[in-house]
């Protein structure tokens, strides 16, 4: 049976990011399944008028952000006063993606008709867009399913605890929704305890189909890559590059990331052996991945959340040397570089992950509603 199906997200293809990644392969698949499938989101018409038709789905916007961000720029106290300006109107008004509340509830009073409709954060006034559109007159879709990527007001990684008049607006927006989805299970007990049966474990989805088998070549000096953003103080490279500072063999270790002020400080002190790259597009990056000798991941010093990047480090088929929160493990990277992996991190159950099964777990939430 083909269903019709909204799909809410502020990010999509082609930014480069899990939230985008998620919206984008879910788009596809259950497009690529035969129903009619629509995204509202901010439109790009340099791509999406393509990507509509290549996939036989409809993009429709909404509309211009116009919330000025807050910019970093110069240096001394007046960069410190932005930075600090900044964060303040983050933590206390989600401040500029708040504007995301009027924007969707706006675009959703004007939609109707829909058998599921999926809203994907963060950030988390996407959800809370839906929920306002939704009153007792008006329902977008019959079936609700908030799709949540980490914790909101239960966040461990953030420095800072969510103020507390925002366990309010969750459970506002929990009320309402049919379904809440997260990643992994160990997250559920970070959501009010009331809404526990509406949580549904749906992981990350991919598309195995899209990625090309790579001939492994090892490499002339032993090469890592890690793919993915830091934390100060929960996903934090430091421990890791300071190990690397004593290590006298020749190495390279590529980062992708869009956060370099954590790893750029110890660029003088490896020289070539470091490498920082841009983020590029998740198949350039496969590639890239294959090629190393092995990948890297930090673990997050909390078990709450699991980095997605996992699974493309699983799809690329090279060893993974898991590093703790500040524990890194020296006699596990010298076997490592040594080319002895029988220390590498393990990733079962590869199917879950399959964007067939993600996207079959979302259309049977619609059949108990209806």
């Amino acid at each position: 049976m083909a269903y019709k199906i909204l799909i809410v997200s502020k990010s999509f293809y082609p930014v480069i990011a899990p939230r985008s990644f998620r919206a984008t392969e879910l788009a596809k698949e259950l497009a690529r399944q035969q129903h009619e499938v629509t995204v509202l989101t901010i439109r790009n018409e340099s791509v999406h008028t393509e990507f509509e038709r290549q996939y036989n789905l409809t993009i429709k916007d909404l509309g211009k952000l116009t919330y000025p961000p807050v910019v970093l720029k110069g240096s001394g106290i007046a960069a410190t006063a932005r930075r600090g300006l900044r964060r303040i109107l983050q933590l206390a008004a989600e401040y500029p993606d708040v504007e995301l509340v009027s924007k969707v509830g706006s675009a959703l009073r004007h939609e109707s008709g829909y058998d599921l409709l999926i809203s994907i954060a963060a950030p988390f006034p996407v959800h809370w867009g839906v929920a306002s559109a939704i009153s007792k007159t008006h329902k977008p879709g019959k079936v609700w399913v908030a799709d949540c990527g980490d914790p909101y007001f239960g966040d461990t990684a953030d420095s800072f605890r969510k103020p507390f008049y925002f366990k309010y607006v969750e459970s506002w927006f929990l009320k309402k929704a049919d379904y809440v989805t997260i990643p992994i299970e160990a997250a559920r007990s970070r959501y009010f305890e009331e809404f526990h049966d509406k949580i549904v474990v749906i992981p990350q989805g991919f598309n195995f189909d899209d990625v090309e088998a790579i001939e492994y070549v090892p490499n002339a000096v032993p090469t890592f890559i890690y793919a993915g953003n830091f934390i100060p103080g929960y996903r934090d490279p430091g421990p890791f590059l300071e190990l690397l500072t004593k290590i006298g063999k020749p190495f390279k270790f590529v980062v992708y990331t869009q956060s370099e002020m954590l790893v750029r400080p110890y660029a003088a002190r490896l020289g070539e052996k470091l490498e920082i790259r841009p983020f590029v597009a998740r198949d350039l990056l496969l590639k890239e991945l294959g090629k190393a000798d092995f990948l890297v991941n930090f673990n997050n010093s909390s078990v709450f959340q699991s980095p997605s990047k996992l699974i493309d480090y699983k799809l690329a088929a090279r060893p993974i040397l898991n590093v703790d929160f500040n524990n890194a493990n020296l006699e596990h990277l010298e076997q490592f570089l040594e080319g002895s992996y029988q220390n590498q991190y393990v990733i079962n159950n590869i199917a879950d992950y399959d964007i067939k099964n993600v996207a079959g777990k979302f259309l049977s939430l619609i059949e108990p509603q209806r």
